[in-house]
């Protein structure tokens, strides 16, 4: 069966003119064909091209909450990608790493969403002050490019390979086209499936082409990106891929390298480090059955240090069972195809040319559960090369699989060389309990490393690992390692955006980047802006405080509250020789007085103070001198609300304390011409976001609804019938007061304070929810007589509960789906609830 392929919106075969067959590793059985023959290529990028601008006008917000709504998704699905990664030869402990380190990528980024503002583009850095008088300036905005991210990708992670590169290029705003490596297809294209499924990606983000093609690179054009991941050999070819040249295409190489792991010269046998050493490269070797790109193919140790290196490893590599995925006593499974078993078996035979092969075997071996010759099994092998500043085979020759070697080294300084004779490595990783060699080691190396991990007895219980590349952290390497860079948190996302620089007035810089620029011109709001809510505020809207004069005791007294006493503030017989004349207010007095200046003593929609930020102090303020302040909006963020706090945005307010009177103190007299800032702070609050999701339930607006209710009313969703809905009200306000309370809380404790804190949100309840107290799917018998008698009952229960928690304020009562609540949240699940139940019968207007 050949593999579909999913391009322009549609599930297509290729033809079976040109097929490659997929093998499992286990059993060595054909499992299927891929083939992209017959498939229009170019079109497949220019329908993403044409498709993309649905994710380019999604803000950084809504394209993370897209992807992390993803990542959630495929988690539920997990085990069923689990099941088919065995047929890649995949322990269970390595198909974690490919499949739950997939969703990670995806989450992580997510999560990268808060540091953007909430627009599709991005500001980078610090304004430019391109003029002297602040009236023309620059700064450098991110947009997302209009192309295609092309993502060729290598065979051993076939869904952490495509999801590293696709969170970012989806954060960035872009769509994909991945092609997968044929020999691991069927495990991506089970994963796009999923995905395509969801629908929770725009048309044209993901298309996938499950089969090698020489015409993918043909089309590409100058808003395109390429990115590769395999061998350096495959790589160089493509790089020079004369549509790359003609287009300026950005092309990014993670190719395979011959990362090392340096031993420090005092972890010696008995020592912590010395165990974790030995630890890690026995883990390296065997991980993915050494199919990684980061794994360790040179073991550097102290020459002294050889033989017993030799010996632990030997001794750990004995206990590694090689078999059947499956089977739960199975540490290592298998190489993704016998193809590629008698390809590296070539490789250490280069080698072997003047290394000694100290441990394992290339024969045949046992596997536990499977046929050792059918399947694709190996041996762990380790190679010693006693000299390798002359046999350099060990640098230049790579095996990629369970295969590393031994060298010695002699001093720090023929480490270094050593590991930078591999000419550009992905990785590598220095043991030692001695942060001078580390040091040492790591400042000289960096040049030839894309990653460098010190590891010792502290970093070791927490550390992710020598082979864990992390998408916060970048991954590339100069060099053989292919001189890119993939990932690395926001650094990522830069590479699929264009950087473009933008001139102009402060005022229209102010406009053009969604952030105030300090001398642009100020939007005067219409009352305090601390009385607007998140949507309403905008950059630019700023007041203009009134007047404070600082005096001498307002100093002295805050010297005295805070226990600064610095002689600037106390000690006026001191000031000869400083920059100060006369006593000078402390400069956190100064930000406190300016709060006090803009601070809305009202309770409204600024919840809390979130932080301060890039506070200066551009002069001395001394007693006497008289201060205003001008607040006015800078920036503002999304933030992720969690736990019982209503849906909020951080709003970024730039603070300018002003001299109200600068004077001239040389000559005595008020400067008119002179600098009057005196301090500029950057001041974020919480803001809450308006609630517009349901009306207020007022006295008067129950009545309203409840007159429009009669035993004819037909409910919109559900069963429930008019007298049946009001006879529910009234038995929630009856728990709510207290009355009824015996009952047990049906969501579980774990989930509880989730759960409870949704009343916070302003998302309505779903429908069709069986109530708890309920027999599930049966109504309960009717209480009253009729509908009439129904609503004055429960009417009478609402006055009950009103009453109850006006003489008990504090008062806390259970919910059956809620838990404890008190009497705000009981306000909030009554707003909730009633907004739900006369929606359900068409009561509100």
């Amino acid at each position: 069966m050949i593999l579909e392929s999913y391009i322009n919106g549609h599930w297509v075969k290729g033809d079976d003119s040109n097929t490659r067959n997929m093998y499992d590793a286990i059993t060595g059985d054909v499992i299927g064909l891929t083939s992209t023959e017959g498939l229009d290529i170019a079109s497949a990028l220019q329908f993403g091209r044409d498709n993309g601008k649905a994710l380019r006008d999604m803000t950084f917000h809504q394209r993370g909450n897209m992807i992390k709504k993803l990542a959630l998704y495929l988690n539920k699905r997990k085990e069923q990608f689990y099941e088919i990664s065995y047929k890649t030869g995949a322990t269970r402990a390595d198909s974690w790493v490919d499949i739950e380190g997939g969703f990670g990528n995806l989450f992580a980024n997510a999560s990268l969403r808060k540091l953007f503002p909430d627009q599709s583009y991005a500001v980078e850095g610090d304004a430019i002050d391109l003029s002297r008088g602040g009236r023309f300036m620059a700064h450098h905005i991110l947009v997302p490019k209009k192309g295609v991210a092309v993502h060729i990708n290598a065979f051993n992670f076939p869904v952490w390979g495509m999801l590293e590169k696709c969170a970012v290029n989806w954060m960035a705003g872009m769509p994909a086209v991945v092609l997968p490596a044929p020999q691991t297809a069927f495990l991506t294209e089970a994963v796009v499936r999923e995905i395509i499924n969801s629908g929770i990606l725009p048309k044209g983000a993901l298309q996938l082409l499950s089969g090698l093609t020489t015409s993918i690179l043909d089309t590409v054009n100058s808003q395109d990106v390429v990115t590769f991941t395999g061998s350096a050999h495959t790589g160089r070819k493509l790089k020079v891929h004369p549509r790359l040249t003609e287009e300026s295409v950005p092309f990014t190489m993670e190719a395979d390298s011959l990362n090392a792991s340096i031993l420090g010269p005092d972890a010696v046998p008995g020592t912590p480090e010395f165990a974790i050493f030995i630890k890690e490269v026995r883990k390296e070797i065997t991980s993915k059955c050494g199919q990684k790109c980061t794994a360790i193919r040179r073991v550097i140790v102290p020459e002294n240090l050889m033989e017993d290196v030799q010996i632990a490893l030997g001794k750990q590599l004995e206990r590694t069972v090689i078999g059947d995925p499956k089977l739960r006593e199975v540490r290592m499974g298998a190489l993704i195809n016998n193809d590629q078993r008698d390809a590296i078996k070539t490789q250490i035979a280069k080698i072997a040319q003047t290394a000694d092969m100290v441990y394992g075997s290339t024969d045949t071996i046992e596997a536990m559960g499977a046929d050792g010759a059918k399947g694709a099994f190996m041996s762990p092998i380790v190679m010693r090369e006693n000299n390798p500043f002359k046999n350099t085979q060990v640098h230049e020759i790579e095996a990629f699989g369970p295969v590393t070697t031994l060298m010695p080294y002699n001093g720090v300084e023929e480490a270094i060389e050593l590991a930078q004779m591999g000419k550009g490595s992905l990785v590598s990783s220095v043991v030692t309990a001695d942060d001078a060699f580390a040091k040492a080691y790591t400042i000289e190396a960096a040049s030839h490393h894309g990653r460098i991990l010190t590891l010792n007895r502290d970093s070791a219980p927490q550390s992710t690992g020598h082979g864990s590349p992390l998408p916060l952290l970048v991954h590339g390497g100069p060099g053989r390692a292919g001189g890119g860079e993939e990932m690395g948190g926001i650094r990522g996302i830069k590479h699929y955006m264009q950087r473009c620089a933008v001139q102009g007035s402060p005022t229209s810089l102010t406009e053009i980047t969604g952030i105030y620029q300090p001398n642009g011109d100020y939007k005067e709001a219409e009352q305090h802006p601390f009385a607007y809510h998140y949507e309403d505020i905008k950059p630019g809207m700023s007041l203009k405080t009134h007047k404070r004069t600082i005096t001498d005791n307002d100093i002295q007294n805050f010297a005295n509250l805070t226990w600064d006493h610095f002689y600037a503030h106390t000690d006026i017989t001191s000031l000869d020789g400083s920059i100060f004349e006369k006593r000078t207010a402390h400069g956190y007095f100064i930000i406190s007085a300016a709060a006090g200046l803009f601070v809305y003593p009202n309770k409204g929609p600024v919840s809390a103070n979130y932080g301060l930020e890039d506070i200066r102090f551009l002069r001395p303020l001394y007693h006497n001198d008289t201060i205003y302040v001008r607040l006015t909006c800078k920036e503002k963020r999304e933030r992720d609300v969690s736990g019982r706090e209503h849906p909020s945005g951080i709003v970024k307010w730039y603070v300018e304390v002003f001299d109200a009177e600068p004077v001239d103190y040389e000559n005595g007299k008020t400067d008119e011409e002179a600098e009057a800032l005196v301090a500029v702070a950057t001041i974020l609050t919480m803001v809450e976001k308006k609630q517009t999701t349901f009306v207020e339930m007022t006295e008067s607006r129950i009545d309203t609804c409840l007159s429009k209710l009669n035993q004819d009313t037909k409910p919109v969703w559900g069963t429930m019938t008019p007298q049946q809905m009001v006879e529910h009200l009234e038995l929630t306000y009856r728990i709510a007061a207290g009355e009824i309370q015996d009952f047990e809380v049906a969501t579980p404790d774990k989930v509880l304070d989730k759960v409870a804190a949704t009343l916070w949100d302003y998302k309505k309840m779903p429908r069709d929810y069986n109530f708890p107290l309920y027999e599930a799917g049966i109504q309960p018998a009717l209480q009253h007589k009729d509908l009439d008698e129904a609503k004055k009952a429960m009417l009478d229960a609402r006055k009950a509960y009103l009453d109850f928690y006006k003489k008990n304020k504090r008062a806390t009562t259970n919910n059956a789906v809620f838990g404890e609540l008190n009497n705000y949240e009981w306000y909030l699940m009554e707003r909730k609830h009633l907004n739900h139940h006369f929606e359900q019968f068409n009561l509100i207007d």
